[in-house]
């Protein structure tokens, strides 16, 4: 028997269909940008897991879990993650978006 993949493009916009996925896609943005941000440092910098690990003191199993997205980490956790890349650590806050309801 063959197996038959979808492309995730095609999988993804049938998601975006739903409604309760959509909410919880959104609601979950924030991690997204991290995660993405810090995969992009790394990439940028042309370093693996395990030589920002090495450069943190930390294992490479540490970095694959801030990469994930899962959890928060410290702004030190950051700090050291950019030291580690070679770059340097932004914060910023930016106006919501129209219609976004602040948290409460």
């Amino acid at each position: 028997m063959r197996r038959q993949y979808i492309p995730v493009e095609e999988a993804f916009n049938e998601w975006r269909k739903d409604p309760d996925y959509v909410a919880a896609y959104d609601a979950l943005e924030e991690e997204f940008a991290l995660a993405s941000a810090l995969i992009k440092a790394r990439g940028d910098a042309d370093l693996t897991q395990e030589q920002v690990a090495a450069a943190m003191g930390t294992t490479q199993a540490f970095i694959a879990r801030l990469e994930s997205g899962r959890g928060l980490p410290s702004t030190r956790t950051l700090e050291r993650f950019a030291k580690a890349t070679h770059t340097k650590l932004r914060i910023s806050f930016e106006p919501e978006k129209p219609g976004q309801e602040a948290p409460r």
